[in-house]
């Protein structure tokens, strides 16, 4: 018989092995190919091109996503292969010579690469439009994207798709050069592990691994603070190899232990739920704890940047009003003829007049005391006072007498690194001035521009009118004296505003230092900083999310194929079960059990892993925290709970074909 006849037999023998590993060609081709298709389309590039990083952004992506797809199709060619054991085992018993059973697997992979590149391309082609209008309208873009066929796409889908290709074959030659003949007939059953007892030292193991895993979150929790600032890096490596090896350890002995110790309480009365799931998930977990701690620590990875990612872009409003505080800032009564434009354009406004006076402080008089004793923070610093009478045009309630202050405008990252307490003094000094104030209360509410306070969030202090008065005899010192914060009535002349106050260049700002020089600063709108905010991180979030996505597809995929493949190895023994009268409901309950290990336990401690790497540093990329982490973690149950829906399908499937 030809090697092309042989071929197609063994492809028409092995079709519903094939599905599999061609569903995985399939998936990692499309979602490769319309990556970089969206790369190529001249829409997308021209809204992108103004964040600056797009070109950075993109390759490294696309760097990302092969590794994704390279793990993705290894692991199922290598799940492949192991189902087909012994299929090649007969083939070496009839005579066939290891080179002849690798040229037969290679032209089989040939003729499913080239299959699956067809139909992926074709598949990522049609995805990529819609991905672009996604694209688009996280970036507030209006755009009509067209479906355009890239030939750069294309080439070099091809060349990666080849080296992939070629990569695979050497790790099926290898696997079939490498193994002997014995191993070939019991290659599935290698991953049971019969354990008959635990020794004391797997049960100090298994709970050292639980330790690890407090140990990283507790220090995942302490990371940002004043004391750790110095060994920040360290830090992070240490969290990183406690939580990656306390997982391992956690599902390598910890599952297996507590499954053992809940069977030996039955006291061997163990139920058909028992069976089908403490007795399998324990003896597989000796093979299964590599890959569990592989797809949790990418879960929570994957999960962490994604959600990371979305909060800046979450918070891009929030941020651009802590650099803007209002519709418009005019600052040192230089935007005049804007005011005019607007009221000849008949657009009703609120305006605010903020006077402003700065002062030198070392807010690290606000600090705990074993803060204080941190060098870094006795550094002085300008930081501006407003009187109450104009801090009270938006704060009526707000009451001062003598020496007390209000610290407001001091939120986001500063607050959360560098909390400040009230009820403390503070020594401040103007030219040969100098003042003791009393910190009564510490607002969150942005009042004034992040050009006055060197970026938003940092502090104002809101003085009693008698202490601003005092302070202005050294007016001189300090550049800032004046901000009008205009806020339109109505949304709808948004618009029209801008224009006028781009054409009346109220932006461009010109003031005059303490040493008598003149600098010139650009203030934007908050519309135009919020637009600002969403392009730059547009992009990085579609990114980050598209990524994630391939990571959870390939994580909840990886978990799928392994429970097919479990299903298949277990299928003579519902069989027995079946014929000694068990029902079907009877043996699904178990099965559902063990799915419900299987798919939530990593799921759980992903989450877990993402939750506590988010808060020891989420205030870093913006100002809100609940809804983004929420919303992330959403869509990762759920896709979760597809793959295990799914799972329990095959499994139920199985079962009724076992009779």
């Amino acid at each position: 018989m030809s090697l092309s006849k042989l071929v197609l037999r063994s492809m028409k023998k092995n079709m519903k092995h094939y599905y599999l590993y061609f569903f995985a060609l399939i998936f990692s081709v499309t979602l490769y190919f319309s990556f970089v298709t969206l790369q190529n389309n001249t829409e997308v590039w021209a809204a992108v091109q103004m964040s600056g990083t797009a070109t950075a952004g993109f390759k490294a992506a696309t760097y990302i996503l092969y590794f994704i797809v390279l793990f993705f199709v290894l692991y199922a060619n290598h799940l492949f292969m192991k189902r087909r054991s012994k299929e090649i085992g007969l083939y070496q018993l009839i005579g066939m010579t290891k080179g002849l059973i690798v040229r037969l697997l290679a032209v089989e992979n040939i003729l499913l690469f080239v299959g699956a590149v067809i139909i992926g391309m074709l598949a990522g082609f049609f995805s990529s439009r819609v991905f672009a209008m996604i694209l688009l309208r996280v970036l507030e873009k209006e755009a009509l994207v067209t479906m355009t066929f890239s030939t750069q796409a294309l080439l070099q889908s091809m060349i990666v798709f080849t080296i992939l290709l070629i990569i695979v074959l050497i790790q099926m030659a290898w696997m079939i050069h490498h193994v002997s003949l014995l191993s070939l007939f019991s290659a599935a059953k290698q991953a049971d592990e019969r354990v008959r007892r635990f020794s004391a030292f797997q049960m100090v193991i298994g709970f050292l691994g639980l330790i690890l895993i407090v140990y990283g979150y507790y220090a995942s929790t302490k990371l940002f603070d004043i004391e750790s600032a110095g060994n920040l890096f360290i830090n992070m490596i240490i969290i990183l190899a406690t939580t990656i090896g306390g997982t391992f350890l956690v599902f390598r002995f910890s599952v297996a232990f507590i499954m053992n110790t809940i069977r030996l309480k039955k006291k061997g009365h163990l139920s058909i739920k028992d069976v089908l799931a403490l007795t399998p998930i324990m003896h597989r977990m000796k093979s299964n704890a590599k890959s569990l701690t592989l797809i949790t620590v990418l879960t929570g990875v994957s999960l962490g940047v994604t959600t990371l990612s979305y909060i800046a872009y979450y918070s891009s409003e929030a941020s651009a009003y802590s650099q803007v505080p209002g519709d418009f800032i005019l600052l040192e009564e230089q935007g005049e003829e804007f005011l005019e434009k607007l009221e000849e354009n008949n657009i009703a406004y609120d305006k605010i007049d903020y006077r402003l006076q700065g002062v030198t402080a070392a807010v690290g008089q606000l600090m705990s005391k074993k803060q204080q004793d941190n060098p870094l923070y006795t550094m002085e610093g300008t930081i501006y006072t407003i009187p109450l009478s104009d801090y009270q045009q938006s704060v009526p309630e707000a009451k001062l007498s003598g020496n007390e202050v209000i610290l407001t405008n001091y939120g986001g990252y500063m607050a959360e690194m560098f909390p400040l307490e009230k009820d403390h003094d503070l020594v401040v000094s103007a030219g040969e001035l100098e003042e003791t104030f009393h910190v009564v209360d510490i607002h969150d509410k942005s009042v004034i521009s992040g050009i006055v306070t060197a970026g938003g969030g940092g502090p104002i202090f809101v003085v009693t009118d008698d202490m601003f008065k005092s302070l202005t005899t050294q007016a001189a010192l300090y550049p800032w004296h004046h901000q009008t914060t205009i806020t339109l009535k109505s949304n709808e002349d948004i618009t029209t505003a801008e224009k006028l106050y781009i054409q009346s260049n109220a932006g461009i700002i010109t003031a005059v230092d303490d040493k008598g020089k003149t600098k010139q600063y650009t203030q934007s709108s908050y519309e135009g900083k919020r637009k600002d905010n969403i392009e730059s991180l547009g992009l990085t979030i579609f990114t980050t999310a598209f990524l994630g996505l391939a990571f959870l597809m390939t994580t909840g995929s990886i978990l799928y194929f392994k429970q097919m493949s479990e299903a298949e190895e277990e299928r003579d023994s519902y069989t027995i079960l079946r014929k000694i009268g068990f029902a079907e409901k009877d043996i699904m309950k178990g099965i559902y059990m063990k799915q419900a290990f299987n798919f939530g336990v990593p799921l759980i401690i992903g989450l877990l892993h993402s939750y506590f790497a988010v808060k020891s540093g989420w205030f870093l990329f913006g100002t809100e925290l609940t809804a983004p982490l929420w919303i992330a973690m959403c869509c990762y149950i759920a896709l979760y709970t597809i793959f295990a829906i799914l799972s329990v399908g095959y499994y139920k499937k199985v079962v009724r074909q076992s009779l």
